[in-house]
């Protein structure tokens, strides 16, 4: 209903406009063109009737004189060619010849003032009551000898100046149709580029508000309206994309909470009515303790992800990664010496400073190498090394485990994922460890990667911006 409502105000906008346009152009053209045509035939008529004034001084002159009578046919032709009406009368108003049939000859002009028009060379009316419409007069003197002796009057009906006006209008009128017509194109151009594609806009928009997030809207122009439409196509792949995480993320949060929570609910029960008798109570205490480690472990790590959603979260300084990672290594000294695993490491400098958060990086270490041991075999080495490469430095943590299948590398830093190796190997992962560095690297700027052949080993290198000046 809106965009109908913004089509017709368009299109009754455009109408107005037109309408008045038209009405703007008629009156002021109107206006215009019958001053223009009333000049330019007054200017026209006087020097017509000076003309004819000249052929009539020359009596006065002392050249030969001209009848009057014999000069009429000439006359009542100039004035069948004009359609006005030429008189010539003397100085007292006696109109001595009309080119009318003489119908007016002898007659005499009441109050008759040839400077009446003053500075104009014309005049508009019935001239001294002579006519019974409006004429355009005009006069010119007839001299000889320096006297006036008479004036040529001409006396053209309004209705001559008004034919010629209309049809002058009616051009301009059929004109102005014509590009009102034309410009209907801007309405075509208007529905096409902007009507339809904002409905189709409109229509998505209604299908994402009713949650079918899968509809594309196809508008494919490369102008504001495609980019529009792109960009609403991409935010709902986007929210798609987060739907599903959400169905996913539920489903594992519910499936890791379940599993130890399950554990603790029958152990407990099982102390309670007696099954597990009390000289083993302690046994199975000790494993209600480890899953709701396992429960504090993945809230945690769930915290620790939504922190990291949250934007300017990172505290940096200048630290020595060599320290920070034979500090976190010595934190697994009592694991690695159950499996009888031992730590390789090899650093470019004695020192290698960096600009990160310390703790977060702590985090990414700590993470990883959990992960190299949680993999490795009995009697294996784990194999860390940094070094500097165009203004970064690279921090690689191997090992020469079990791998990684090609087909589950990519999605292993997805959140909640555990490959089938991990959940049968160790139940106390979590599947948020390497979802936690991967967002911890980036959120510094920099890139993880994994390079990993199944029953070889993995090896992940991270990058870190090399230290702001001291």
């Amino acid at each position: 209903m809106h965009l109908h409502s913004l089509y017709y105000k368009f299109i009754i906008g455009y109408l107005i406009f037109g309408l008045l346009g038209f009405i703007t152009i008629a009156t002021f053209s109107s206006h215009i063109t019958y001053r223009q045509l009333q000049r330019e035939q007054a200017d026209a008529l006087y020097d017509e009737a000076n003309l004819i004034a000249g052929r009539y001084s020359g009596p006065y002159q002392g050249q030969t004189p001209t009848e009057l009578s014999a000069a009429y046919p000439q006359l009542n032709a100039i004035a069948s060619f004009l359609q006005a009406d030429i008189w010539v009368v003397n100085r007292r108003g006696n109109i001595i010849l009309d080119s009318n049939d003489s119908l007016r000859a002898g007659q005499l002009i009441e109050d008759f003032d040839p400077t009446a028009t003053g500075n104009k060379s014309y005049s508009i009316g019935n001239y001294y009551g002579m006519f019974n419409y409006d004429v355009l007069s005009v006069s010119a003197p007839i001299t000889g000898n320096y006297n006036t002796y008479g004036y040529v009057l001409i006396h053209m009906p309004l209705s001559v100046i008004y034919a010629g006006h209309n049809t002058i209008l009616n051009l301009i009128y059929i004109t102005a149709l014509i590009l009102f017509g034309l410009s209907l194109i801007i309405l075509l151009v208007f529905a096409k580029t902007v009507y339809i594609p904002l409905k189709k806009i409109t229509a998505g928009a209604n299908e994402y508000a009713a949650g079918n997030l899968t509809y594309q809207i196809k508008v494919d122009s490369q102008d504001e309206m495609g980019y529009l439409a792109a960009t609403l196509n991409y935010m709902s792949d986007e929210l798609n994309k987060m739907e599903e995480y959400q169905r996913t993320f539920v489903a594992n949060v519910s499936h890791d909470f379940r599993s130890p929570l399950t554990s603790i609910k029958g152990y407990l029960e099982a102390i309670i009515d007696g099954t597990i008798p009390r000289e083993m109570q302690d046994k199975y205490l000790k494993r209600v303790i480890n899953e709701t480690e396992r429960l504090n472990k993945l809230t945690q790590g769930m915290l620790t992800l939504n922190s990291l959603d949250s934007k300017g979260y990172l505290s940096r300084s200048n630290f020595d990664i060599n320290r920070v990672i034979k500090d976190t290594a010595a934190s697994f000294e009592g694991t690695c010496g159950a499996k009888g695993i031992t730590f390789e490491l090899t650093f470019s400098d004695n020192i290698q400073m960096v600009y990160a958060d310390l703790g977060k990086i702590q985090q990414v270490l700590y993470n990883l190498i959990d992960n190299a041991i949680k993999f490795s075999h009995h009697d294996s080495t784990i194999f860390i090394q940094t070094s500097v490469r165009h203004e970064k430095v690279f921090v690689s943590v191997k090992d020469t485990g079990i791998g990684i299948p090609k087909d589950n590398i990519k999605k292993i830093w997805e959140r909640f994922y555990k490959s089938d190796a991990s959940r049968g190997k160790d139940k106390k992962g979590t599947g948020l460890g390497l979802a936690i560095v991967k967002e911890i690297i980036q959120a510094h700027g920099e890139n993880i990667d994994v390079i990993s052949t199944e029953g070889v080993g993995t090896e992940f290198i991270f990058s870190l911006p090399k230290p702001t000046a001291l």
